[in-house]
């Protein structure tokens, strides 16, 4: 099979910017959702729609694989090993457990397939414009292999070491876009409480030493008080943050301000905003702050 095809299985927010990128790449890009809908958009964007994922695995000498759950982590990788591709090499972005990405790599192995664990660093709009950094780890000669890949959809990759230290790397990654992420939200509302105008905070505060990449990325959203175009929503964020939770825990290391931040992710769920991306964190501050936002700063129906 040439080099230049790969597959790309779970085509939601992450998978299907990747995939679109790769094509623009010049790649041939063969993927695979559950929802036939985004096969469709792979499709459009110049990628082969696959009609399951024992097909991708038949197709691509490297597969990425961007998926929810342990659940579709195990459904998926007993799909590619029954394609019986030996020699291929799966990229494992999802953020999910260790001991699960474990599992699936001994289930490939035993195939004749490499699984590397290949978390990514990034939000669904930076994955959009290549800005996403590749935290990978496991083999370092199937990391070599897709080097040519990565560039395909990300501007930086590093390989960090054994097999599953890209997934610690990620924790910690993302233990500190959870807490950014509230702090750029509590920074702005108290500019709206001030009565200052929140787009004026955000391009002066942004050029200065408290500027983080979470209110450069989420800081316009909250601004405009439209989290529609989700990211990363605030039911898929849950998960995540259980998973760094109960690592942290596993290792008795504190993570006092990470906890801190948890209970607005939560309260943006009870107040109906699961789907929505997680700057929405900045409607619940506003709520218990009563910022006085004009009406056009309102939740946007749907």
């Amino acid at each position: 099979m040439p080099a230049s095809q790969v597959g790309v299985i779970g085509l939601g927010i992450m998978g299907s910017a990747m995939s679109a990128n790769l094509v623009q790449a010049g790649f041939s890009v063969f993927g695979y959702d559950m929802v036939a809908a985004r096969r469709a958009a792979l499709k459009q964007a110049g990628g082969r729609p696959a009609a399951s994922g024992r097909e991708v695995g038949r197709r691509a000498p490297i597969v990425v694989t961007s998926l929810p759950s342990a659940e579709a982590l195990a459904e998926v990788s007993a799909e590619l090993a029954a394609a019986g591709h030996a020699g291929q090499i799966v990229v494992e972005t999802s953020t999910l457990p260790i001991e699960v990405k474990r599992a699936a790599r001994k289930h490939l192995a035993a195939a004749g397939v490499t699984l590397l664990d290949c978390p990514l660093s990034g939000t669904g709009a930076q994955a959009r414009t290549r800005d996403l950094v590749v935290l990978a780890s496991g083999e370092r000669s199937a990391y070599r292999k897709c080097i040519p890949v990565f560039e395909g959809f990300a501007r930086a990759h590093y390989l960090i070491g054994k097999f599953g230290d890209g997934s610690k790397m990620k924790f910690i990654a993302n233990l500190l876009v959870a807490i950014h992420n509230v702090a750029a939200a509590e920074a702005l509302v108290l500019g709206m409480k001030s009565g200052l105008d929140p787009a004026q905070v955000l391009k002066v505060i942004s050029n200065g030493a408290g500027s983080s990449r979470m209110l450069e990325v989420r800081g316009p959203m909250m601004v405009k008080g439209d989290y529609s175009d989700a990211t990363m929503k605030v039911a898929v964020w849950q998960k995540d943050m259980k998973i760094i939770g109960e690592y942290a825990r596993s290792i008795d290391c504190p993570t006092p301000l990470f906890l801190a931040s948890a209970p607005f992710y939560t309260a943006a769920m009870a107040m109906g905003r699961a789907d929505e991306d997680t700057g929405s964190v900045c409607a619940v501050l506003e709520e218990m702050a009563r910022a006085g936002r004009r009406p056009a700063r309102r939740r946007r129906k749907r």
